[in-house]
């Protein structure tokens, strides 16, 4: 049995910046009611502008998804300041928790999982946390390491009573994503996995993205993704990807596999990349 596409994009997830405020309610009225709507937390970004999208998508009717840092953390006290900022205005029941881009970190907690071990989330009414996954690796941390770190937070969320969703770093690679896949539940994790999928946006902006995430660009993953390399400007959507992840997804082999969008190209476009795919 494989997924189809109505099934792999059933409660998809976005992911924008706080600079992308305006346009995220334009895009409501293409997403969902409910649909989790994850807000990066950027160090060269106003932390209050991402406090007020956060407000301004639940009054649209949306879930957001506040990215915690555990790096650009100065203290215990910032920390509950933050859940419990969140917490006051009604945006604290979903929530990521990531290790963050300093490599030394300004605080006490050098890794998400530094963070996890607080025990403060649950006490500020956060009930699932997004976790990172990466199907083609990570350019500082070796696959062991990863998959150590991985098992570690899902079980502790779990003991803390906390749902748990594995968010994946984009890949225009299927193989990848799947071979990865398959290595997550072989661990033991039965975690809902939200697959990373740049939504349309420029060749050129794509090939960006990927480079400074050290994502794969080859010319036949590019080919098979439907990257033109000779033509930079050309708009490209994941349309391929989706087709054939939904394909050969088997789900009493992968367990819950939705989809992840990076609103790369805006939350309008996205949106309606997601509304016209799924209307065939």
């Amino acid at each position: 049995m494989t997924v189809n596409r109505a099934a792999l994009l059933d409660d998809f997830s976005i992911e924008v910046t706080a600079r992308d405020g305006a346009s995220l309610t334009e895009a409501a009225a293409n997403l969902p009611a409910g649909t989790r709507v994850n807000i990066t937390a950027l160090g060269t970004e106003d932390p209050t502008a991402r406090l007020a999208l956060a407000a301004s998508a639940h009054r649209d009717g949306l879930t957001p998804v506040l990215h915690l840092a555990a790096r650009r953390v100065a203290s215990e006290q910032e920390l509950r300041s933050e859940l419990g900022a969140i917490q006051d205005q009604g945006t604290s029941s979903h929530v990521v928790v990531v290790g963050g881009d300093p490599r030394k970190p300004v605080g006490p907690y050098d890794s998400a999982l530094s963070v996890l071990r607080t025990d403060l989330l649950g006490e500020h009414g956060v009930r699932e946390v997004g976790v990172s996954g990466y199907p083609e690796g990570h350019p500082d941390i070796d696959d062991a390491t990863l998959a150590r770190a991985l098992t570690a937070k899902v079980a502790l969320l779990e003991a803390q009573g906390l749902e748990t969703t594995v968010i994946t770093q984009f890949s225009f690679d299927v193989d990848a994503v799947l071979g990865w896949v398959e290595r997550v539940r072989d661990l033991g994790v039965d975690s809902p996995l939200r697959i990373g999928v740049p939504g349309p946006t420029s060749v050129k902006r794509l090939l960006a993205f990927a480079k400074r995430c050290g994502v794969t660009t080859g010319a036949g993953v590019a080919r098979k993704y439907g990257l033109s390399l000779g033509n930079l400007l050309v708009t490209a959507g994941p349309d391929a990807f989706v087709d054939s992840l939904g394909e050969r997804l088997e789900p009493e082999r992968h367990g819950d596999v939705r989809i992840h969008l990076f609103a790369f190209g805006g939350p309008t476009s996205t949106a309606a990349w997601a509304r016209d795919y799924l209307a065939g």
